[in-house]
């Protein structure tokens, strides 16, 4: 009962003076000094102490009201002493945000009233908006008041322990004091310099929160919600808000962790929400105006890998002593006059944004760039095939080259990205852009004016794209053909005028040769021979070395039947015995050959991939002939990381292509790129397969209507 009565005693006194006087702040926001002593509370724990003891107050406390105040600290409670001299905090309890440092407007004394307040009653915990759990003030072991002794993971950690049993809770305190505890709200006059500092600090907090620009991300690993090849709607995806873990919607029918979603929409930026718009604003309408916002915001973290590129690959001075001149030209080629593009698009887009809230619209700004400042584009697409070669070799033959890549490539600027994957970031972008304006155009369709903008923006795109796919396959196919008219010798075949602006190599390859009879028939060593498959002919030679042919025979691709053997046809001659030698054997047929002869060659390959490849190749004519199919039938796949062809029958593929899969194979799907009609070979585990009905009936539609509409 007397340790009970002292208790209340002194904190009564304590509140007492606390509710009658308030401790004052200095600069710094400590307790100022010469302050009065708390009637017999307080004690002097230590020589610079901030608070001394007023010697014209009553006596101190004796001895025994003191230890019946002690707090117990980490090291001397009940856990510590069992565990040792370091007390054990449950993980679960632990608080990873940092305590707040206290507004210095806010009054010492008035604080810890506050405090008092909520603690007898905790209804008033939501009134004020100051606690002195922010501040880390607490009671020492000689009852003086000390700051910063424990935080919030200590205090978690003794509340889960439970408080001493000689102590009680505080009693209930007046309702008079709720006043007080509202008085932070007020911001005091004494400060005004520092009130308008931190009012501007919070002001300018405010408006950078929720930026698209706080984390740009790789565009390598961005997938625009716009391209919409794997959900079920352009509304789902516009719809849909972004997941942290950047794989989309729990029931969507793929899933790609290569992949996140954009940061921040429109709809969530600060400005729109306290704007007011999302309550008046149509559905349309903001949908459109989050497809505008995303062609911005993709566009700076294109923008931003493009800058890490240039700096860390580009200017990198130990990577340049590695290479030629030539060799670097090659493999960065014009790459600044492409970021110097995007950095100008970026900030129209940009300033656009900033003009409007709501974007009345940026066609313009997309139609003007395309036809005018994106010439750079067609010239980086055009040196794609040097630009592969030139690394490919390098990698291959410096060791230089190699060691100086790998060094740069571990730097976190880079995010453990190849520099491959930066390479082809214009290649990337380009192709992605005329979706991102179809969605536009989709959005637009209530509105005619805007959505005659959006066509004329979304033409002058696709044939920006056409112009850099046009630039890559003329180079490419021009020097392949110079170069294999200087490596063909048609010695006694009559010879084939090679070079033509018409013609361009579909596949080549090594083949066995199983019979060896007609053209073969004198061919005494190993029984291959080597193809060049053209668009228009079929060339047969023998290789001599790596870059000498000698021509056996040709035949137009009109006159070329292919068919396929299987081990047990009985037309294979040998049967059995030789299907186990030669298990992926198929017959070309020439039906008129450079003599006018027809001419039989039965021919195996390694894999059955390899055959299938070659069926295809010699077939193509005859594909193109049949008429179209019905591509809603199709198995269609979304590719979830870029492809490089490295044969002249392989597809190149960027991230998020959507492919219609005409034909599969030992790991291998030969199909059509929808955004373009392009056709080519490349291996399943780049792609994952779209299972949703309405998702691969709205791909194949939107595939005709670009065609229809921008004539690709």
């Amino acid at each position: 009962m007397s340790q009970r009565h002292s208790d209340s005693s002194l904190e009564e006194k304590l509140l007492e003076y606390r509710f009658h006087s308030e401790l004052r702040l200095d600069a710094k926001g400590n307790p100022a000094s010469g302050l009065p002593m708390v009637r017999g509370s307080l004690q002097v724990v230590r020589d610079n102490a901030p608070f001394q003891v007023d010697t014209s107050g009553p006596p101190p406390l004796s001895p025994k009201d003191q230890d019946s105040r002690t707090v117990i600290l980490s090291t001397q409670s009940p856990a510590a002493l069992k565990m040792g001299t370091q007390q054990l905090i449950p993980r679960s309890l632990a608080v990873s945000s940092k305590a707040k440092t206290p507004a210095r407007h806010q009054s010492f004394g008035a604080a810890v009233l506050s405090k008092e307040a909520a603690r007898r009653d905790p209804q008033l915990l939501s009134a004020p908006s100051f606690s002195l759990d922010d501040m880390d003030v607490d009671m020492g072991s000689e009852g003086a008041l000390r700051r910063n002794l424990r935080n919030r993971s200590y205090r978690a950690a003794m509340k889960g322990l439970g408080a001493p049993s000689g102590n009680r809770g505080p009693s209930q305190l007046s309702p008079k004091l709720q006043a007080l505890a509202e008085e932070p709200s007020q911001p005091s006059a004494r400060c005004p310099a520092k009130n308008k500092f931190a009012q501007k600090t919070l002001g300018r907090k405010r408006a950078h929160k929720g930026s698209f620009k706080d984390d740009p991300g790789f565009y390598q690993e961005i997938r625009e919600r716009g391209l919409n090849t794997s959900h079920e709607s352009d509304d789902d995806m516009l719809d849909e808000p972004p997941s942290p873990d950047g794989t989309g919607k729990a029931d969507a029918p793929i899933v790609v962790k290569s992949y996140r979603p954009a940061q921040i929409t429109w709809s969530q930026l600060p400005e729109v929400v306290e704007s007011g718009l999302l309550d008046t604003l149509p559905p349309e309408e903001r949908k459109r105006q989050e497809a505008i916002f995303e062609i911005l915001t993709s566009e700076f973290s294109y923008q931003h890998s493009l800058s890490i590129l240039v700096a860390e690959f580009l200017h990198s001075r130990q990577l340049r002593a590695t290479m030629t001149q030539t060799e670097h030209h090659h493999l960065f080629s014009n790459i600044l006059d492409v970021l110097s593009a995007s950095q100008r698009f970026f900030e129209d887009l940009e300033q656009r944004h900033k003009a409007q809230v709501c974007v009345e619209d940026i066609s313009d700004i997309l139609e003007e760039h395309a036809e005018k400042h994106f010439h750079p584009y067609v010239v980086y697409c055009s040196n794609e095939v040097y630009q592969q070669r030139a690394l490919q070799k390098l990698t291959s033959s410096n060791a230089a080259f190699h060691e100086a890549l790998k060094e740069i490539e571990k730097r976190p600027a880079c995010g453990g990205l190849p520099m491959i994957s930066f390479l082809i970031l214009p290649m990337q972008r380009v192709t992605r852009l005329p979706l991102l304006t179809d969605t536009l155009c989709l959005k637009s369709q209530g509105h005619p004016e805007r959505y005659k903008a959006a066509s004329r923006a979304l033409k002058a795109i696709s044939k920006l794209v056409r112009q850099c796919n046009e630039g890559a396959h003329k180079m490419e196919r021009t020097e392949q053909m110079y170069t294999l008219h200087t490596q063909l010798d048609f010695g006694k075949v009559k010879s084939l005028p090679l070079i033509s602006a018409s013609r361009w190599l579909l596949k080549r390859g090594e083949l066995f040769v199983v019979e060896e009879t007609g053209i073969f028939r004198k061919l005494a060593s190993r029984p291959t021979c080597y193809l060049f498959l053209f668009n228009d002919v079929l060339v047969i030679t023998k290789k001599k070395s790596e870059d000498s042919f000698v021509v056996q025979d040709y035949a137009q691709v009109d006159h070329i039947r292919v068919q396929k053997m299987e081990p047990s046809d009985p037309s294979l001659v040998g049967g059995s015995s030789r299907s186990s030698l030669v298990p992926h054997v198929f017959q070309v047929t020439m039906l008129h050959n450079s003599e006018g002869r027809q001419e039989k060659i039965l021919l195996s390959s390694d894999s059955a991939s390899d055959r299938a490849r070659w069926i295809t190749a010699l077939t193509h004519r005859e594909r193109q002939g049949r008429g179209p199919t019905n591509k809603g039938d199709l198995l269609q796949v979304e590719v979830t990381k870029a492809y490089l062809a490295k044969q002249a029958d392989e597809i190149t593929l960027q991230q998020a292509d959507v492919v219609l899969v005409l034909e599969q194979e030992d790991g291998w799907f030969y199909g059509e790129r929808l955004r373009d009609g392009e056709m080519g070979w490349f291996p399943e585990d780049f792609a994952r397969c779209i299972t949703s009905r309405v998702a691969v009936e709205g791909n194949v539609r939107r595939m005709e209507r670009l065609r229809v509409e921008t004539g690709v």
